[in-house]
């Protein structure tokens, strides 16, 4: 069901595939349902990654950056969706133990953390084979990339160790609605406010 090396594994493929082809292998290409959920939602990842990118291009015009901003916007309400949905797929028939303690993050958002951890190795490692930079700069990559796979090798284990000890009973997660109200136009002022006035 969660297989924390299954999902590391397709956040990798995947990374290079877009990298390659921005249209490639679609999220409804993959048979179970969580693994599906969790390929969509880091390609919400990959593209707010990208997205990111524009707003720091230096060549950018004010406008150019309001529409990144917005398109920012828009893919980091599905990113929070997504998050949501892979939890509530996984508690959906779940038995929990009301009783087990209550573990603070859950596999989504740790699933999040991986998918943002398996970009910023993508990234890395090219930094450490750019042919145009220097050997001090690869050196210094190549430590930062083994730091980065560390943190990931420690993030999955724990993703494990937690749906094992949920299925065991000795431990729970909720599901936790992130409450993005920037996107609302009725809860953010600055839209519902400017509505008001018109």
């Amino acid at each position: 069901m969660l297989d924390a090396l299954l999902i590391t594994r397709m956040q990798d493929e995947m990374t290079a595939a877009w990298h390659e082809d921005a249209s490639a292998v679609e999220a409804g290409a993959f048979a179970d349902g969580l693994l599906a959920i969790a390929t969509a939602q880091h390609r919400a990842n990959f593209d707010l990654w990208h997205e990111e990118d524009k707003a720091r291009d230096p060549g950018a015009s004010d406008h150019d950056i309001a529409d990144v901003k917005r398109a920012i916007d828009a893919v980091n309400q599905r990113r929070n969706d997504l998050v949501e949905k892979i939890d509530s797929w996984l508690l959906e028939g779940l038995k929990c133990n009301d009783d087990a303690p209550l573990h603070s993050e859950t596999p989504g958002l740790m699933i999040d953390r991986l998918s943002i951890l398996a970009l910023k190795i993508y990234h890395t490692c090219e930094e450490v084979h750019r042919a145009s930079a220097t050997e001090e700069h690869r050196r210094k990559n190549a430590a930062r990339l083994e730091l980065l796979e560390e943190q990931r090798g420690d993030l999955a284990g724990c993703l494990d160790t937690l749906w094992t000890e949920v299925l065991e009973g000795r431990r729970r997660f909720k599901l936790y609605r992130q409450m993005k109200m920037y996107n609302d136009p009725e809860l953010n002022p600055a839209v519902y406010g400017r509505s008001n006035t018109v």
